[in-house]
């Protein structure tokens, strides 16, 4: 049954009231948050109700520590940048303060631009583009741990140097597929490589890769790059390895998850390459924070966008206590301002810090997928290649983004 958009913003209002932590005592204000998601398609394992419960956890553990009440409410943004604007603008209108989380690309550009409109916050944990810190950033929007630009340089730049020069790539056609095939082929190109072919499918809509798949195999390239995520991934992967391409080609996802590696299975995933910001089993803070989500997420592991929405909620919450809790909510741009002037910690990235374009800084980690021999257990999928420091893969600070801090 087709609904029509009046039902889907009506399905997706109802959803946003429901009130999933509630803290309230008289005389205190309240912060409303709320975790604006891909509940239902291509990106929800990697986002999803995991980052409802990273949201739900970082506030849990924050609340001692608080003079204020935290109100948390969430949506489905079924990866449309119209029904997520207008999520968002009643959202804002009823108070809510900020916005966390927001995956697809496309959808958080726009719910960046009602932030400035209603001067509110957009947290953002998942989201990709790098326009948001760069060509289209905003004074009222955060970007944690992982962009576009990262993934090129560090993922598209260690295969580079490993000698694959030759490239054919299958693109998402909308705002991130389109940045994260663009910056890795500027990688490639400036590398001395040569880029074969780009192929862009319309998103969300598309399963069946068969066709691309072909004329990608039909290119002499030597590397398929996968310039889309999450379910749209898997489907490349899978469906390469079917049509035999995994014997002529090496497939390169430019942004892999640990949630697609499980879903996947390490028989086909296993010594692909990938790059992430966090993993679970990386030290004693990332397992001990693991541990704590796993009791609310208990069938999927953190990745870097789950991790991300802790991190980033932590942070506004130390902020929000420093400012104190009605000052917090006056203005997003004054907070999003001393939010960036106050270093970060948390235990699923230690410390780091917030630059004036909204962009978190933290290491980038290069990771091979482990081999079924390898793995010691269901979860037990990466093994660490190289750490690169925040300034081998953080784009250039654009003038016009650098917004004071408080």
């Amino acid at each position: 049954m087709s609904l029509s958009r009046r039902g889907l913003l009506g399905t997706a209002a109802a959803v946003s009231a429901i009130p999933l932590v509630r803290a309230r005592a008289q005389g205190k204000p309240a912060i409303k948050l709320g975790v604006l998601t891909d509940l239902s398609g291509t990106y929800r394992d990697n986002t999803g109700p995991t980052s409802v419960a990273a949201a739900q956890l970082a506030i849990e553990e924050m609340r001692s520590h608080l003079g204020f009440d935290v109100e948390l409410i969430s949506a489905d943004h079924q990866n449309k940048p119209d029904v997520a604007a207008s999520i968002a603008r009643q959202w804002f209108d009823q108070g809510v303060d900020g916005i966390l989380d927001v995956p697809t690309s496309s959808v958080a550009l726009a719910v960046g631009e009602v932030a400035k409109e209603k001067d509110k916050m957009m947290l953002n944990a998942s989201a990709t583009v790098a326009a948001l810190t760069d060509a289209q950033c905003s004074p009222n929007t955060i970007v944690w741990s992982f962009d576009t630009y990262e993934n090129a340089h560090s993922t598209g730049g260690a295969l580079m140097k490993a000698g694959n020069t030759s490239w054919f790539f299958i693109t998402a056609n909308y705002a991130f597929g389109a940045s994260l095939a663009d910056l890795t082929k500027e990688v490639v190109l400036a590398g001395g490589g040569q880029v074969k072919g780009d192929l862009r499918y319309p998103f969300p809509d598309t399963t069946d890769f068969s066709s691309y798949l072909t004329q990608a195999q039909a290119s002499g390239a030597k590397v398929l790059g996968l310039a889309n995520a999450g379910l749209d991934t898997q489907n490349c992967i899978k469906q390469a390895a079917e049509f035999g391409l995994t014997k002529t080609m090496k497939i390169a996802p430019l942004l892999l998850f640990i949630t697609d590696v499980h879903s996947l299975g390490l028989e086909v995933c296993g010594g692909t390459t990938t790059t992430e910001t966090f993993y679970w089993d990386l030290n004693d803070r990332t397992r001990a924070f693991t541990q704590r989500l796993l009791a609310k997420s208990p069938k999927n592991y953190p990745n870097q966008a789950h991790a991300s929405t802790y991190g980033i909620t932590t942070h506004f919450l130390k902020t929000a206590q420093a400012m104190g809790g009605a000052e917090a909510k006056k203005s997003g741009r004054a907070t999003i301002a001393r939010m960036k002037s106050i270093p970060t910690d948390d235990d699923a990235f230690g410390k780091g810090s917030v630059r004036a374009d909204g962009r978190g800084v933290f290491p980038a980690y290069l990771f091979q997928v482990k081999t079924p021999a390898e793995s010691g257990g269901e979860w037990d999928l990466y093994k660490l290649v190289t750490t690169t420091p925040p300034e081998g893969v953080l784009h250039p600070l654009n003038d016009k983004c650098k917004f004071p801090t408080i």
